[in-house]
């Protein structure tokens, strides 16, 4: 750590990138909008740069015109200078030959990124190859060696694998080994780690860590994940609606940010064990409480297909949710949490066991007969953008279920619409737009309207905030509490996020592969978790401050 950052601290001769006024503007029917304004930057050999900031900050398009993939409605002025070359002045043929040599880019959903048709090892040897004459044969010995490297197990064999073979964070691994194929001096990782679970994070982290160390490899980090940032940057430049507001390293920006804008967006960091709504609590009071959820030894299993086993997803799952209480449930992908929030809302069917929803049981049941209970349930979904009808405006959206289910002519229809929109602090004229019209936190507030449009006794809110900024995320969680303490609805709150849990919920479970390995108090599993699976997961959570982020991820690394 010390020869790295006596590495950091002379950059100025080492400097393998540098943005000087960076100006960059949309041409729209409308005009020409400006969406980077004046940034200027650099980034050294074997540095992490991270650039951060709300969605419409500008970050994403700075990011892409390094690599010069901006639309071709974009006009770029400024400076981009990579290893001598101004990226805004090379010609197509320039650009093709700079990347991959000189700078990568490791995308935000490497899902999308990798092409499903083709194995992962003809992906990277196809970018090898294209940058040099080099034989099928030494490019595939090549990409093995990179997969190894970025530690995916059996290169030799998985390197004929395709995309859908690999776990999430196996798929983000293949992008930073295709990154790293060609060895380039930069490489700009565009919220890397947004779609994975805690404990993947902290590995896929580690590896870029190793990466700056061994490669001398420079790093621009776009993420608005302040825990991310704290872990991994040596700098952070803050941005704000277009402009560079604060650049500072990292340990200066955390203990003593200047700018209001930053304060702000620090102070908008869910923390684990700050504001934690089981502060205080010493045992459960459900027991005087309706029983709204009681789920038995319950057992969801998929069954088979063309030979394949069946895959139990929920496995001996016993837990209540009470009226008026936020239970969290927590797991990495694949632990069954999803399943059993879409089992609840009559989404999934059950296989064993007992599954209680609103007195109504869910082994066995009929459409019919549970589709008045289904009117008690809001479900608010973890991608608004996919669960809104593109087609109907945001009102037609909202007022679907009362259609459905209370059979409101369009002048109630349109009456309760605009309450529920202003309940969730969104303009009534909102209802006349279109979901792709509306922000990402503008759409959940409008997804949160439509579930509690028939004033449901119970809410499923599956991974709500996770796609969200930081400052859009603490508008929504904030939102959500006030309107729980106000409707008295209860909830079933799924995340990966702990501290988004902590600050939510009374009551939180914990799963692990199908199985719940420990459940109590919300403030008791977080600050003395008894299984080591949620000590792991407690452990693998970032925290916004890089002196105890170091800690923790020694102390991490070493339980590993």
């Amino acid at each position: 750590m010390n020869a790295h950052r006596k590495a950091v601290i002379g950059r100025a001769d080492g400097t393998v990138l540098s943005i000087e006024d960076l100006e960059v503007t949309f041409t729209t029917d409308a005009g020409e909008v400006p969406a980077v304004r004046g940034v200027s930057f650099d980034v050294a050999a074997g540095e992490v740069v991270a650039v951060v900031g709300e969605s419409g900050s500008g970050k994403s398009v700075t990011a892409r015109t390094i690599l010069g993939l901006l639309a071709e409605t974009a006009v770029a002025r400024g400076a981009v200078v990579l290893k001598g070359n101004n990226m805004l002045t090379l010609s197509a043929h320039q650009l093709r030959a700079v990347r991959g040599d000189d700078v990568s880019m490791v995308f935000q959903e490497p899902s999308t990124a990798l092409n499903p048709v083709y194995t992962v090892g003809w992906q990277i040897a196809e970018g090898i190859r294209a940058h040099g004459k080099v034989s099928r044969k030494e490019a595939r010995a090549r990409a093995v060696e990179v997969l190894r490297k970025v530690g995916i197990p059996e290169p030799e064999k998985r390197v004929d694998h395709y995309p859908h073979q690999f776990s999430g964070g196996q798929k983000q691994r293949v992008i930073i080994a295709a990154a790293l194929a060609l060895n380039p001096a930069l490489i700009v990782a565009d919220e890397p780690t947004t779609a994975l679970d805690v404990t993947v994070q902290a590995e896929i982290l580690e590896l870029l860590r190793e990466v700056r160390d061994d490669f001398n490899t420079g790093i621009v980090l776009i993420t608005h994940n302040m825990g991310v940032v704290a872990d991994l940057a040596d700098r952070v430049v803050v941005m704000y609606q277009g402009k560079v507001v604060e650049t500072a390293p990292s340990s200066e920006l955390f203990a003593d940010p200047r700018e209001d804008y930053t304060k702000a967006l620090l102070a908008a960091v869910p923390h684990l064990g700050r504001n934690s709504a089981s502060a205080g609590m010493v045992s459960r009071s459900g027991q005087e409480k309706e029983v709204l959820v009681q789920a038995t030894n319950l057992n969801i299993t998929y069954p088979g297909r063309m030979g394949t086993p069946a895959f139990t997803a929920v496995d001996d799952v016993s837990l209540q949710i009470c009226a008026g209480e936020v239970y969290g449930l927590v797991g990495e992908s694949g632990s069954g949490k999803t399943t059993i929030g879409r089992a609840i809302a009559g989404l999934n069917k059950v296989s064993g066991g007992s599954l209680r929803v609103l007195g109504h049981e869910m082994l066995g049941f009929k459409e019919r007969s549970f589709k008045k209970v289904r009117q008690d349930i809001g479900f608010v979904f973890q991608d608004p953008a996919a669960s809104f009808n593109p087609q109907l405006s945001i009102g037609e959206c909202v007022a679907e279920p009362l259609i459905v289910h209370r059979s409101l002519d369009a002048r109630g229809a349109r009456k309760r619409v605009e309450e529920l929109l202003e309940a969730v602090q969104l303009p009534k004229a909102f209802a006349a737009r279109f979901p792709h019209e509306l922000s990402g936190g503008q759409r959940q507030r409008a997804s949160l309207a439509r579930a509690l449009a028939l004033d449901p006794k119970l809410l499923v809110a599956d991974e709500p905030t996770s796609a969200l900024d930081v400052s859009v995320q603490a508008k929504v969680l904030e939102l959500f509490k006030e309107l729980q303490a106000e409707l008295g609805f209860a909830a079933l709150f799924i995340s990966h996020d702990l501290a988004v849990v902590d600050m939510l919920s009374t009551w939180v479970g914990v799963l692990y592969r199908g199985k719940l390995v420990e459940e109590g108090i919300g403030n008791q599993v977080m600050g003395d978790p008894q299984h080591p699976y949620t000590r792991r997961l407690i452990a693998s959570l970032p925290v916004p401050d890089p002196v105890e982020q170091a800690i923790r991820r020694e102390a991490f690394l070493r339980a590993v």
